[in-house]
């Protein structure tokens, strides 16, 4: 809401921070870091912000979200833009290994080290992060209210066009139905799961989400998880990290991390977290 000359600034806010941040860019900081690992590089403030976000969700969830499974990811055949990898899925090969606490963000210089033996992937925290980055920015620059998703992470500032509470919907992972909607005053909703971005390699089921104890794609049973949190790169954060948690535990995990959400099983069912029905305009059946 507000001045609709803001929804082009907004657009190409994202462009910019995509280009600063995709690893598929050849010339984007990420890109760059990479390539100069034990180098230090010197970055915009916007990607110092990332890494530093990125060490806080690693540390927050004891290792659980890694920064750091860049060269697993290669090696599960994730090593391109996600479309080329459905059209000719293959594995691929990497040395790199998993080493975030050996990064180094110095916020005097602004300047980053990658260790040698480690890659960094943005991953989802990069889609929550521009998402809260962009929010944050229209309201600054005068929108009454803004909803900003990108890639599904979103986040929600100000008035709605209806003047009261944002309203969002969560479908279930296999499309068939809307399984809630969530009522947002001001915050963020992130998703996570298993099914949207998989792919075969030699009779192997595969996907995105990389365990960082074992290097390989996670095998929980739980499909998609919907956290919600006051800002996006927490909430994508906390997804990975309670994807990532004992069975049966995720939930808990999420409260632990100071979010609240709901998960979809690989039977169907859905369930929510203790705090959620504060959020919930209507829950569907599962």
């Amino acid at each position: 809401m507000g001045d609709h000359r803001l929804l082009d600034v907004a657009r190409r806010r994202i462009d910019d921070l995509e280009r600063k941040w995709s690893r598929f860019i050849p010339t984007s900081e990420i890109s760059r870091l990479n390539a100069k690992r034990g180098q230090p590089i010197a970055v915009s403030d916007d990607t110092f912000l990332l890494v530093r976000r990125a060490l806080e969700g690693w540390r927050a969830t004891g290792g659980r979200f890694d920064p750091t499974v860049l060269g697993d990811l290669v090696r599960a055949g994730y090593d391109r833009p996600f479309e080329a990898v459905v059209l000719h899925a293959d594995g691929g090969v990497s040395t790199l290994q998993r080493n975030c606490g050996a990064i180094v963000a110095d916020a005097a210089t602004g300047t980053v080290i990658l260790p040698v033996d480690a890659g960094f992937d943005p991953g989802g925290i990069g889609k929550g992060l521009a998402a809260d980055i962009v929010a944050t920015e229209l309201i600054a620059a005068g929108a009454g209210g803004a909803c900003v998703n990108v890639g599904g992470d979103l986040r929600v500032e100000g008035e709605s066009p209806a003047g009261d509470a944002w309203v969002v919907g969560v479908d279930h992972p296999d499309g068939s139905a809307e399984i809630a909607r969530i009522e947002l005053a001001a915050g963020a909703i992130a998703t996570s799961g298993t099914r949207a971005r998989a792919w075969t390699v030699g009779g192997e089921r595969r996907h995105h989400l990389i365990d960082p104890r074992t290097g390989r794609s996670s095998g929980t049973a739980v499909v998609a998880l919907t956290a919600v949190a006051r800002e996006a790169a927490r909430a994508e954060v906390a997804t990975k990290a309670a994807l990532l948690s004992l069975p049966g535990w995720e939930l808990d995990t999420l409260e632990e991390l100071g979010c609240d959400g709901l998960l979809v099983d690989e039977d169907g069912d859905v369930r929510i977290s203790h705090n959620m029905d504060r959020f919930m305009q209507k829950a569907l059946a599962s």
